[in-house]
């Protein structure tokens, strides 16, 4: 009964493979990897690997398999996909997007013939137009908040996510000349922020290092509770504290140093770094071609305070997916246990790559973290709904059994 109330799951897991919203069912026997690279700061990607056969007649197997109610082809550009991980009766969705490119492979060997199938998350189809436009007039100013609504009206199924940020205001005369994505990115490093989308929803804000809620905790040497393969933490001494730029005086002689610190908050009971060393503070110095506005430099400032700031201390590892039994998110914070009272504690989940195969489900995970002591008593513990970032749904269907 505790397991249950805390979502705990042993299910062995399945991937679920959905084309244009039906599954792939006839093609599972042939399905020998399904690999996602998720992260926060870059598109999410998958590749799907096939053996593939011909027969009597000379069709081949998979590249020539179609709907089984239509004739037309089942693995073809632009189609959407839909990838998932399946936990007993809970399903979790690890990447949601459009096929990008079919290669068929031909060996001398005919019985290693493959084909291998490359996906990308839903921001591939903001990058199939180029715009020139100019955002924003003395009378009409624009603002971030408009330009992404605005963006995203022209594309079905992305809407905003409700935690997203504002972004700058009174935004003038900005050009737009290339695609939606190449806008999108620009004006969230611009900002500092973070640009992703997942779900059907778009992130566009500052790390969530802070959300009450985190996901399911990373178990290490925990016996029967264990779920993690392996971890190293690196903590890493040439971060910097700050980060400074030159302002131009107004009256266009000289200039004055600004130094912007990270607004991050700690993860832990002590913020990583070692003050008692009798140091000078760590200030890293912005090039002058950074631009002009103290609006735009302050932002880019932070950026590059905050990155500095949750990369003083690493951790890169390997879950066991049907031990964890869930979907590690990017962008979002983890607790980890069993480091000890200086390691254990909040972490920043920074990007995980997903393997189907027969040999089972890994993710292999990136971690962040900012301050160094095990803070986990303090937080709540994840509910059965709340460790679903994504949703649940209970769609059910032939898949690969891991």
């Amino acid at each position: 009964m505790l397991d249950l109330l805390a979502g705990f799951s042993r299910e062995p897991a399945e991937c679920i493979v959905r084309v244009n919203d039906a599954p792939i069912e006839p093609l599972y026997p042939l399905l020998v990897e399904v690999s996602v690279e998720t992260g926060r700061n870059a598109p999410d990607t998958a590749t799907l690997t096939f053996e593939t056969r011909r027969d009597e007649h000379g069709e081949w197997m998979v590249q020539d398999a179609t709907g089984l109610l239509d004739d037309i082809p089942l693995l073809r550009e632009w189609n959407r996909i839909r990838i998932s991980a399946v936990f007993g009766l809970r399903e979790e969705e690890v990447l949601r997007g459009f096929i990008r490119q079919i290669r068929a492979e031909y060996p001398e060997d005919a019985g290693a013939a493959k084909l291998v199938v490359e996906c990308q998350d839903e921001s591939l189809q903001l990058d199939r137009t180029h715009r020139r436009r100019t955002w924003g007039s003395e009378l009409l100013p624009s603002s971030d908040t408009l330009i992404l609504l605005e963006t995203l009206g022209n594309y079905s199924g992305l809407a905003p996510d409700p935690l997203n940020a504002p972004g700058q205001p009174a935004i003038v005369g900005l050009n737009q000349d290339g695609t939606d994505i190449a806008l999108l990115q620009s004006r969230a490093e611009e900002n500092g922020y973070e640009f992703y989308i997942r779900g059907g929803r778009v992130y566009f804000g500052p790390p969530r290092t802070a959300l009450p809620m985190p996901q399911p905790t990373l178990m290490v040497y925990a016996g029967q509770a264990g779920n993690t393969v392996s971890i190293n933490i690196t903590a890493d001494a040439h971060q910097p504290d700050a980060v400074a730029f030159d302002l131009a005086a107004e009256s266009g002689e000289g200039s004055s140093e600004v130094v912007v610190e990270p607004d991050l908050k700690p993860m832990g009971s002590e913020r990583a770094g070692n003050p008692e060393a009798g140091l000078v503070p760590f200030v890293w110095r912005m090039s002058g071609d950074a631009g002009t506005d103290e609006a735009a430099l302050r932002a880019k400032a932070l950026q590059k305070a905050n990155d500095a700031d949750l990369h003083k201390i690493q951790g890169e590892g390997e879950l066991d997916g049907t031990l964890y039994g869930h979907v590690l998110l990017p962008g979002l914070p983890v607790g980890v246990d069993g480091l000890g009272s200086r390691l254990s504690g909040l972490y920043y989940v920074d990007s995980v790559s997903h393997v189907f195969s027969p040999g089972g489900y890994r993710q292999k995970f990136r971690l962040l973290r900012n301050a160094w002591g095990d803070n986990l008593a303090s937080l709540p513990l994840p509910g059965p709904l709340d460790a679903v970032m994504g949703g649940i749904d209970l769609s059910f269907g032939a898949g690969i059994s891991l």
